[in-house]
């Protein structure tokens, strides 16, 4: 029996595995780096054990390091999580050399699947040569041989940008696995990501838990997931099936592993096996009402499983939170989390109130999960859970996922607009800024007003009086407190319902709404029955590009300057879109290319260089300019 497990792993996967071990009665030991010292797995864990260092590479990728922590903390197991070492051939065996108990499958199904041209193979389906690559494969695929999460991957369309990108992939697969090796294959357009949950156990028999849907993505990374795929016909469904146990039984697999595919015209491609539990793992467990992790457990335990599956019941739906603007080209966030609160839906989170998102890590602070009787009622569950929650701090996609589980390309009850194209053709209308913030501005000046002891009510004076001026974000409030009440510039449908410090309720049109109103330093968030506003309060810090040079490119996120691209320097002639500098932050590369052809004049971007947002990186003054 296990009695100890070390989970080699950080975040929200840590905290789901430790809250499945604490119901079985099994002690956790967590590790974590420096940068994550006092976070919430580390808080959540019986014990938790230091691993010197910030970066990936020197923490959690350390297979060694994290032995030793097993056996000096007294674990007898160790479960992977996702991502890191979670399909490590080598790190498996070290564990089992160890005289620890590996939750997860054979290091020799780990070493034919979790390399992705020996998997293809393995199914039959070898990858492109490299250098037998011409125009008429394109568009390409360049994937990470080691990897997933969409890390070290790449979409070629034009032959002449194939070396650059076969560049770019293998620098950030390095950096995220460990492992540089990429190949390519022939990059499916329009097609549906759906993937299909097995388990196996020591005695021979296959679970198959059904199907996936993850098509809504975002650089190659899920964003929105659900159990069952819709719109799959019986043969698609059939297919999928069977070659989900031809992988499982081609690697005499154990424990739980995931199946991935392309569909389109009504035929299934066959994608990688990923040997570990998914991100999306909860949406099987609603649906057939079951806990993976224990099973992951008591098959590692050798029991056996039941000779066939529980039946599968209603629908689910995840969506995955993320401290990232998408309407920026999806830069990732930092900052405080200063409240997250997400009701009626389950909740894994890697981040509680108080806690800092950092530059060193994946942006995802949390999935919610809805289960309902039908596929409708389930995305209308959630989009409400999201579009109600408390979610205070660094900008997030929350409100794309609101209206991506809305949108009617994936709500609607035919399945032939879902696929991974979504985003691109979709991602401007769902990134439009939420309507109302005028009336949030207007609601966070009287909330503040209230705060500072003004009179609401009574005593109000005969005479006129200057009015109260007051600016969050691109508003500007102009109001008095007359004995008629409220009078606001620019305001005339609005009447004050009721006002307290942090809570307003405004008659807008003869329709009463309620604002709450939470301040933390210069930032107001205002919480609406449809939504948050983040209000900046003026005056405030100014902005940086208002202090540098025209063609000034300034960091767009805190990260590590990681590349340079060959051959820049101060001096040098630059195009337009030209690739400059390499930025990584939070496990993906972010390119910084020229805003214009001229010469760059200055270049202040060092490899290994810890920058800020807003730093100054490079200028690049424009032919006009010097003309």
């Amino acid at each position: 029996m296990i009695e100890s497990v070390l989970v080699a792993n950080r975040g929200e996967i840590a905290c789901r595995v430790f809250r499945t071990c604490r119901e079985l009665g099994i002690a956790t030991v967590a590790v974590f780096s420096d940068a994550d010292v006092g976070a919430l797995h580390v808080r959540e864990a019986d014990t938790a054990v230091r691993l010197p260092g910030a970066t990936p590479a020197e923490t959690y990728l350390r297979g060694d390091l994290i032995v030793k922590a097993a056996l000096a903390a007294g674990a007898d197991a160790v479960h992977p999580g996702y991502g890191f070492l979670s399909e490590n051939a080598d790190f498996a065996r070290a564990v089992t050399a160890a005289g620890l108990v590996w939750i997860g499958p054979p290091p020799e199904a780990i070493e034919a699947m979790a390399s992705k041209t020996r998997a293809k193979e393995l199914m039959g389906l070898p990858p492109l040569n490299l250098t037998d690559v011409t125009e008429a494969d394109l568009p390409l695929l360049i994937k990470a041989t080691a990897g997933g999460g969409g890390r070290g991957m790449r979409v070629v369309r034009q032959l002449a940008d194939l070396e650059a990108e076969l560049v770019a992939a293998r620098a950030e697969a390095l950096g995220a696995f460990g492992d540089g090796d990429v190949f390519v294959e022939p990059y499916i357009e329009g097609g549906r990501h759906v993937e299909v949950q097995i388990l196996a156990d020591a005695h021979g028999t296959i679970w198959v838990l059904g199907t996936r849907d993850c098509s809504l993505q975002r650089r190659h990374q899920k964003v929105i997931e659900e159990a069952p795929a819709p719109g799959l016909g019986p043969e698609v469904s059939d297919e999928l099936h069977t070659l989900a146990v031809r992988a499982a039984k081609a690697t005499d697999y154990r424990g739980a592993g995931t199946v991935e595919f392309l569909v389109a015209g009504g035929r299934a491609h066959f994608l990688e096996m990923n040997t570990r539990l998914q991100v999306e793992h909860p949406v099987t467990e609603a649906v057939f009402g079951i806990d993976l992790v224990a099973l992951q457990l008591r098959i590692a335990e050798g029991e056996p499983l039941a000779a066939t599956p529980p039946a599968a019941r209603g629908h689910a739906v995840e969506a995955r939170l993320y401290a990232e603007d998408p309407a920026a080209g999806w830069a990732p966030q930092t900052g405080s989390i200063h409240q997250l609160a997400v009701e009626g839906v389950r909740l894994d989170r890697g981040y509680a109130d108080g806690d800092t998102v950092g530059v060193h890590y994946d942006p995802m602070l949390a999935k919610a999960v809805a289960h309902a009787p039908t596929r409708a009622e389930a995305l209308r569950k959630l989009a409400r859970a999201l579009e109600r929650a408390r979610i205070h701090g660094p900008a997030t996609n929350r409100d794309l996922l609101v209206r991506s589980l809305r949108h009617p390309d994936f709500a609607g009850a035919d399945a032939a607009r879902l696929d991974t194209g979504f985003y691109d053709r979709n991602l401007t209308d769902l990134t439009t800024a939420l309507p109302g913030a005028e009336f949030a501005a207007l609601a966070a000046a009287l909330a503040d007003a209230a705060a500072r002891g003004g009179r609401f009510g009574g005593g109000w004076r005969n005479v006129p009086s200057q009015p109260q001026v007051k600016r969050y974000g691109e508003h500007e409030v102009r109001y008095r407190l007359t004995r008629r009440g409220l009078e606001a510039d620019g305001y005339p449908q609005v009447r004050l319902d009721a006002v307290e410090p942090g809570r307003v309720r405004l008659d807008i049109d003869g329709v009463v709404r309620e604002f709450t109103v939470s301040r933390y330093g210069s930032t107001v968030f205002v919480d609406t029955a449809s939504g948050c506003h983040a209000l900046t309060v003026h005056p405030r810090f100014t902005d940086p590009s208002d202090l540098v040079a025209p063609g000034s490119l300034l960091a767009p996120m805190p990260g590590v300057v990681v590349r340079v691209a060959d051959g820049i320097g101060e001096g040098c002639r630059v195009r337009a879109g030209q690739p400059l500098l390499w930025l990584e932050a939070m496990k993906m590369e972010h390119r910084v290319v020229a805003p214009v052809s001229g010469t760059l004049t200055a270049l202040h971007a060092v490899p290994g260089r810890q920058v800020e947002v807003g730093a100054l990186l490079a200028v690049v003054v424009s032919e006009d300019e010097e003309a």
